[in-house]
């Protein structure tokens, strides 16, 4: 019997040294920015460098950017919730449904339309439960890395679900950590001094950051302090980690951050634009932060880093000068079709892989979902939703792959503003061409980005043939995911799809 035991209890330390000497899987770091443009940045995403590359001031980027690798075209939704429960859940907005942004539960939160109704969307955004209505269903990332054994922490805004339902808390998608994330998509104040809008008691307050009440210090930088004291925590486990940074900078209200501002008032910004400015930079330091922080502590090596935006810049409404013109070359901005609304910036340093250098393939915002599970190493996982997303590590790795798929967008929403691009729409990138389908007046763009990256020129009537075929690919796509088609009352019907149109 004593031998037995003994046999027993070396077995177990055997197996303890085993689990203890397997290498840990690498901590994740998703730094997600709201709002921010693809000129947004002293890093050049474009071929050449540009006026408003000189404007920005973002060390760290140029940092990050050095030592990973720079995603040229890089998309995402247009506005924010959709991108966000893209990213959580793998899946293309058609599918999931939360096609516009979410606050109230059961609150339709857009203008309406002369004619069409948006009545099928999921207004109350992700759940990870069954059965609550007006929301999709689905297995959220962190949930998945949770189970995997990474402890997960949730920094900044949520905006995955509308108030009162399981999705407005990050806890409950598999967070084990939120500090400053709720259901609403942005800050009451960014200001400390007036405790980040809580003084008016509305659904924008900021909540779980009492101990900054009344001081002076910044929205962001409160966030980083915070996030900086939960990876703090997380050190003494040695658990890996997932952190999802998502700050709410640079989104409105602008407000100048102080600490950075004076400087693009000296170069001759009008006060709007150097406090959009600032608020850039405060959100570069808060990036520096926590890469000295993973530097310190002999992290970086085993730490990737995923850097993007939510949509493009905003340009139609709020900002400094002329409307439309913040995301040059590219065309309009957040809430558009065009460029300017959906492409990105995107960097990736992922360490022991390609060290630096730029990377032209198209990718867009659900494909996270897959490589994130990829780059930690989980190769057994199940959804309950079917995932969109391809895994872009490959690229990452140096491999050719394959990426010849067609990219889709689907907004049946009406933002409000109005310019280039922005209206309910419907679009399909394959190759070089992009088609853009109006709902409203059931027109189309057509553009060569290779030639045209501003959308000028559009070439639909002169390259039909194109513009049948890629028409065709999108009104299969929507009628295979069910998207879902507003209803026009001009016609007592849905919008009629893409390829049904002569």
């Amino acid at each position: 019997m004593r031998s037995l035991y003994f046999l027993l209890l070396l077995g177990i330390v055997v197996s303890a040294c085993s689990t203890d000497s397997k290498e840990s899987p690498p901590n994740i770091l998703v730094f997600l920015v709201d709002d921010m443009g693809w000129q947004d940045t002293s890093v050049p995403f474009h071929t050449e460098n540009t006026p408003f590359n000189e404007r920005y001031n973002t060390p760290a980027m140029e940092k990050l950017a050095a030592q990973g690798m720079i995603f040229t075209q890089a998309y995402s939704n247009s506005v924010c919730t959709p991108t966000r429960v893209s990213l959580l859940t793998g899946m293309n907005a058609a599918r999931h449904r939360v096609t516009n942004w979410t606050l109230r539960k059961g609150g339709d939160q857009e203008p309406r339309h002369p004619y069409l109704n948006h009545r099928n969307w999921n207004v109350n955004g992700l759940s990870p439960e069954p059965g609550v209505t007006g929301t999709v269903y689905a297995t959220p990332l962190p949930a998945i890395l949770k189970n995997a054994g990474y402890h997960t922490i949730h920094v900044g805004k949520a905006h995955f679900g509308a108030m009162d339902t399981p999705g407005a808390d990050p806890l409950n998608l598999g967070f084990e950590v939120n500090i400053g994330g709720h259901a609403a998509g942005a800050p009451g104040s960014y200001e400390g001094l007036d405790s980040f809008g809580n003084s008016r008691n509305n659904a924008w307050d900021v909540p779980g950051l009492e101990k900054y009440h009344g001081e002076d210090i910044y929205l962001t930088e409160a966030l980083t302090r915070e996030a900086i004291a939960a990876l703090e925590e997380n050190l003494r486990t040695g658990q890996s980690f997932f952190l999802y940074m998502s700050h709410y900078a640079v989104h409105t209200p602008i407000m100048a951050d102080k600490r950075f501002v004076q400087k693009y008032l000296d170069a001759g910004l009008d006060q709007k634009e150097a406090s959009y400015a600032s608020m850039v930079e405060g959100m570069d330091k808060s990036l520096g932060d926590l890469m000295e922080w993973l530097g310190n502590n002999g992290l970086e090596d085993n730490t990737i880093i995923l850097f993007t935006s939510d949509n493009g810049g905003l340009s139609a409404v709020a900002r400094g000068g002329e409307k439309h013109t913040h995301n040059r070359p590219l065309s309009s901005g957040k809430g558009s079709a065009h460029e300017g609304g959906i492409r990105e910036p995107m960097i990736v340093s992922w360490p022991g892989q390609r060290a630096s250098g730029k990377i032209e393939q198209p990718v867009i915002i659900e494909d996270f979902f897959p490589t994130i599970l990829e780059m930690a190493g989980i190769e057994q996982w199940e959804t309950v939703q079917d995932i969109d997303g391809i895994s872009f590590a490959g690229l990452l790795e140096g491999k050719k792959m394959d990426y010849s798929r067609p990219l889709f967008w689907h907004y049946p929403n009406f933002w409000g503003p109005s310019g280039p691009g922005i209206g309910p729409s419907s679009t399909i990138r394959k190759g070089d061409w992009k088609l853009i389908y109006y709902h409203d007046k059931r027109d189309f763009e057509l553009f060569n980005l290779a030639k045209d990256i501003g959308e000028t020129k559009n070439m639909y009537k002169e390259k039909a043939e194109i513009a049948d075929s890629l028409a065709r690919i999108l009104g299969d796509y929507l009628r295979s995911v069910k998207a879902d088609m507003p209803y026009d009352s001009s016609l007592n019907d849905n919008v009629p799809w893409p390829d049904q149109i002569q």
